[in-house]
């Protein structure tokens, strides 16, 4: 009986000793908060969305940044497109300018051949009615006749002659053909241009100078015949000029990076001296003499066919003097058209104003700074002028010692013309 009231003890004192250890290691329980969004204080509620505001507004910072970078870019490709399109705008009038001025050459050659057929046969028909008249001076009624076709025929033939001189078909048919000639290789130029900034892109001042070199070329090589026709008979022969005026910029020295050196800069200059001194002044003196042998045929002309239209006026009246002369300025004026037109004194004229613009723009082109690479540029001054390269550093060599012994070159340095 003390043995069980023993174990019973026991048993209780373990069994609270279980529950005090399992009291100590367990984890209270935390008290459960409500709190509402209207109770947290205005301070508090600044300081929690003050750091998500200033993220915020960096980033919107950043954003605004990028944003106009990419509007920057945007802008800037547009006005490559933009560019880009204007100069494909010229391009287009640069074409179309080539076909105009093909046909209208054309169109003036036609000119030239049937108005000069239409005078020459015209004044010969009527060369042939005071002769006749004047062999049958018996006759009243025909010789009249006669007389009134003949002096018709020959005051027509004075007026188209001197519409012809007026006009100088020959000449207006050279205009036209440099021009076609002159509005292609600006073609090629823009065509070039488009090819190498293809990626890029064109800049303004690209379209810029295509506008003024086709300015410039319209005013060198006019299509009116009324207003703006260039003059025929200048007191001066002046070289043709179709280019932009260029002004030389200063800049340093070249260097062999670019392919100068002072060997070619020394070259450049001696075969700019042996174009102003030769060539330049050589066709001046050959436009001149063109010029004055124009005007003389010009004037010849239509003063023989008004000589013969008055004389044949005066046909039968008991002298053949009137018959002689008409016929003799008739067929003479003849031969003076013929010689005129036919031979194209005009073309040659005009010949010779656009090789001495040739050499203008040679000249101004080796003056200016605005250079490319110097062995590409000394190859196209070279083969303009019609020359090795060989040739043409020979040709520098020889003007200097010339210079040197104060004699001047007797060498042109174009071979074309």
């Amino acid at each position: 009986m003390a043995s069980l009231q023993a174990s019973r003890f026991l048993l209780s004192t373990s069994c609270s000793s279980c529950t005090k250890t399992r009291s100590a290691v367990s984890i209270p329980k935390l008290p459960k908060f409500s709190i509402s969004a209207s109770k947290i204080p205005i301070k508090n509620r600044d300081l929690i969305l003050e750091k998500p505001s200033f993220e915020l507004d960096g980033y919107t910072e950043s954003l605004d940044l990028s944003m106009l970078e990419r509007q920057k870019k945007r802008g800037y490709d547009d006005d490559r497109v933009l560019q880009r399109s204007r100069l494909l705008a010229v391009l287009e009038e640069v074409r179309d300018r080539v076909e105009m001025h093909k046909n209208i050459k054309e169109q003036r050659n036609n000119w030239n051949s049937l108005l000069l057929n239409s005078v020459n046969m015209i004044t010969l028909t009527a060369a042939l009615m005071p002769g006749i008249a004047s062999v049958n001076s018996v006759g009243g009624d025909s010789v009249t006749a006669v007389k009134i076709a003949s002096t018709i025929l020959l005051a027509s033939a004075t007026g188209v002659v001197a519409l012809m001189n007026k006009i100088q078909p020959s000449q207006l048919v050279e205009e036209q053909r440099n021009a076609t000639r002159l509005f292609k290789q600006l073609r090629n130029r823009i065509e070039m241009v488009l090819r190498e900034k293809s990626e890029d892109g064109i800049i303004e001042e690209d379209v810029k100078e295509a506008i003024k070199r086709v300015l410039c070329l319209d005013k060198a090589y006019p299509l009116p015949l009324m207003g703006t026709m260039l003059e025929k008979f200048p007191q001066q022969f002046k070289p043709a000029t179709w280019w932009p005026e260029t002004k030389p910029e200063f800049t340093s020295p070249r260097t062999a990076v670019n392919g100068w050196n002072t060997e070619l800069e020394v070259e450049m200059r001696e075969v700019v001296e042996v174009i102003k001194s030769r060539d330049a002044e050589e066709y001046e003196r050959l436009g001149n003499v063109a010029l004055k042998l124009n005007r003389v045929l010009a004037i010849s002309g239509p003063v023989l066919t008004g000589i013969a239209a008055v004389s044949s006026g005066f046909i039968g009246h008991g002298s053949g003097l009137a018959g002689v002369v008409a016929t003799t300025c008739a067929s003479v004026a003849t031969v003076v058209n013929t010689l005129e037109h036919g031979g194209q004194v005009g073309m040659v004229l005009e010949m010779y104003r656009n090789s001495a613009g040739f050499f203008s723009l040679l000249e101004d082109t080796i003056k200016t700074e605005r250079r490319e690479n110097g062995q590409v540029f000394e190859t196209k001054v070279a083969l303009k002028l019609g020359r090795s390269l060989s040739e043409l550093r020979d040709l520098a060599s020889r003007s200097s010692l010339s210079r040197l012994h104060g004699s001047a070159i007797n060498e042109c340095a174009s071979k074309l013309f």
